[in-house]
């Protein structure tokens, strides 16, 4: 008995991070749109997990040679298509080209520039890993 609740914990606290992931990287990214409220982030939430749970593994296993070349920088990739996977799956869920406004700090300044589909899924699918693993990291279990 103690088992299984700890199951539903656990597949509920990987679904509720990959809901406050996926809002929280609409807020940072103008091109990820998330439609139909909080609803809209759940069922991609759940999604998500699903995906990262099942598609995952069979994807780093098909792109092992290439992420042992590039030292597991092709991993980035393969997030990717697992975003574009949920993009297709639900329809809330849209990522498309948008435009970068650039910023400046500490006399770093990174100009304003065009951001196409390719790199919008590459830069989700890495804001989106870098806000679940501190969330994870937070959550400690």
């Amino acid at each position: 008995m103690s088992g299984s609740i700890q199951e539903m914990k656990s597949i509920l606290r990987r679904v509720i991070s990959y809901s406050v992931a996926l809002f929280i990287t609409t807020q940072i990214l103008e091109g990820v749109i998330v439609s139909g409220g909080l609803t809209g982030y759940i069922i991609g939430g759940i999604v998500l997990s699903i995906l990262f749970l099942l598609v995952k593994p069979v994807l780093s296993i098909i792109t092992l040679p290439l992420n042992v070349i590039t030292l597991g920088l092709f991993s980035f990739i393969t997030n990717a298509i697992i975003l574009y996977l949920l993009t297709i799956i639900v329809s809330n869920v849209s990522i498309s080209a948008f435009t970068f406004k650039g910023f400046s700090f500490l006399g770093f300044v990174i100009p304003e520039l065009q951001v196409n589909n390719f790199f919008a899924f590459i830069a989700a699918s890495t804001i989106l890993s870098l806000i679940v693993g501190f969330l994870k990291w937070l959550i400690k279990k």
